[in-house]
């Protein structure tokens, strides 16, 4: 399996795009390494840009792109809204697969050294690759800037953890290290008042304020016994959080960094946001994100803003998206496309969705073609898709059912259940076909030598099981889902039960033609023990589905009555 790493490096450069280009150019040199995305900034006068790869091509990638940053960015000339120290102000490795932040840690250590060592840049280790707690923080290495960092460099506590102890006056210093999935939000503020849109980051971010006496501003600073600053907690937990003016757009932001999108998700930030602000007479206006941003976030955000207004959040994973941009106002400032911006999106193989991805006229004509792919594994899998699609549709409908308003819960319970059974039978489409593909693949390997005869069998057999045990995946969904057609039968929406008659028809079909492809697959696995116990589950599967579709069908056709 993979090992998967995620770089995020930060340039100080948002307005020359040819400089931009010229340091992505060097990181799409290397193999391994898929660029995925290039957010400038011409306020911050910033670029966030992201890639991914195995381990050791994202340390050679970063490496060559921090090397063109400091050969084309003249940090003594640099102007921006950002706080920066060099001209790659900052380049963490996030693990996204099957790597420890461990093993990560000891990759920006790596990348560290080499940065040090070879490019004769200062080089700050921070969060997970940082051993010194006390200098881990980002914002505390960046403490005053790229201007504070001539005397600062010279200071014993602050010699670099590789390179020179020399500040570098063209690329400054870079800070390398190995962190979690770190979300950058901006909110944007009907106020061009730094100091206000600075208010209400000091309110929500989890720093806090300085304590003053009197004036919250001018007051005196309240100490501890110790002489230390004492600080009133802001309300976000894993949250940093700055005031700031982009004059690009004409207005003030709450820029903020969400260290930890399972204490404090991004709607709940975006809500705590809107709140303090209103408590200071100032309306959130919308937001924008940063690079880009997990799935969960958005489909979270989704579910969340729709339970606040009641609705169902059984609802395909494109409209909870659509709900959270549209309440958030992520597409104020420009246009926001979730195929660019998240990160699943951005990795998804195209080819593990190619005929999910048809339009039905194109998947019909695939079907009936010469091709014996897809075949009726891909169909069963299809039509169990389509039976649960319409017992969500009743689901959806009677939670937005008139004078029914006191059930919107219970029926979006059942709906939310619906469609993830829906997306997981929609991905058995092609995995049916895939595991075709796969045993065709291994009847045409080499058969010269008895070594690739074995090798042959082997392949052939692990084939064959994997294309037995997709069509049983769609035995069990397309079963489980008439426990949701039952309960939209009996207790749903009248005017549509016919629909939820239609969807026990199309589950009792999907699991009897998926049992149709466990049998004629399993009659070519050597594994007896595997296939009498495949068999015995399966035939107990097809008598249970038959036997709740005479149920369902019954009650359907009373509640019918003509």
């Amino acid at each position: 399996m993979q090992q998967l790493i995620e770089c995020v490096p930060n340039f100080s450069e948002g307005i020359d795009l040819s400089v931009i280009k010229q340091i992505t150019n060097e990181i799409e040199k290397i193999e391994g390494v898929r660029l995925l995305n290039v957010d400038p900034g011409k306020a911050t006068n910033r670029t966030v840009v992201t890639f991914v790869g195995s381990p050791q091509a994202v340390v050679d990638a970063a490496f060559l792109a921090i090397k063109k940053a400091g050969e084309l960015i003249e940090m003594s000339k640099h102007k921006g809204e950002h706080p920066r120290m060099g001209a790659t102000d900052v380049c963490p490795l996030i693990p996204i697969a099957n790597i420890t932040m461990e093993e990560t840690a000891q990759w920006a250590k790596k990348l560290g050294e080499r940065v040090g060592n070879e490019l004769l840049i200062p080089v700050y280790l921070y969060e997970a690759a940082q051993d010194n707690k006390e200098r881990s923080n980002l914002s505390v290495i960046r403490a005053g800037e790229y201007e504070g960092f001539f005397k600062k460099i010279k200071l014993p506590e602050w010699k670099p953890d590789f390179g020179p102890h020399e500040f570098d006056e063209k690329r400054g210093a870079t800070v390398i290290g190995a962190r979690d999935f770190l979300v950058a939000y901006n909110v944007n503020l009907n106020t061009t008042s730094t100091r206000r849109a600075n208010s209400i980051a000091f309110d929500v971010r989890e720093a806090g304020r300085v304590k003053r006496e009197g004036d919250p501003i001018n007051g005196k600073i309240v100490t501890d016994a110790s002489g230390n600053p004492v600080s009133i907690p802001g309300s976000l937990k894993s949250v940093k959080a700055i005031g700031w003016f982009i004059e690009e757009y004409g207005v003030a932001q709450i820029s903020m960094n969400l260290t930890n999108i399972n204490v404090t998700p991004l709607h709940i930030a975006f809500d705590e946001a809107c709140k303090k602000a209103t408590e200071r007479g100032i309306r959130v206006t919308g937001s924008e994100l940063v690079g880009l941003v997990p799935l969960k976030s958005l489909v979270d955000a989704g579910k969340y803003f729709l339970k606040k207004q009641q609705r169902s959040t059984g609802v395909s994973e494109k409209e909870l998206i659509k709900i959270a941009v549209k309440t958030m106002g992520l597409d104020e400032l420009a246009p926001f496309k979730p195929e660019e911006r998240i990160i699943e999106y951005l990795l998804k193989d195209s080819t593990s969705t190619k005929l999910i991805s048809m339009s039905l006229w194109s998947f019909a004509d695939e079907t009936a073609s010469e091709s014996p792919a897809p075949g009726g594994g891909s169909i069963s899998a299809y039509v169990g898709s389509l039976g649960i699609s319409l017992a969500t549709m009743v689901a959806n409908l009677s939670s937005h059912k008139k004078g029914w308003d006191s059930r919107w819960e219970e029926f979006s319970v059942w709906a939310e259940k619906g469609q993830k059974i829906k997306d997981d039978l929609l991905m058995l489409v092609d995995q049916d076909t895939a595991a075709f593909n796969k045993i065709m693949e291994a009847f045409g390997l080499p058969k010269s030598s008895e070594e690739e005869k074995i090798y042959r069998k082997a392949a052939i057999q692990e084939a064959t099981k994997f294309a037995i045990e997709v069509p049983f995946k769609v035995m069990q969904l397309s079963f489980q889902s008439l426990e949701i057609i039952k309960a939209m039968a009996e207790s749903g929406n009248p005017n549509s039960v016919s629909d939820a008659g239609v969807g026990a028809l199309c589950a009792r079909s999907a699991v009897m033609g998926a049992f149709m492809n466990v049998r004629i697959n399993a009659s070519g696995y050597e594994d007896k023990p595997f296939v009498d116990e495949i068999i015995r589950k399966g035939k107990a599967i097809e008598e249970s589905t038959i036997q709740l579709e005479s149920e369902i069908l019954k009650v359907v056709n009373e509640k019918i009555g003509v």
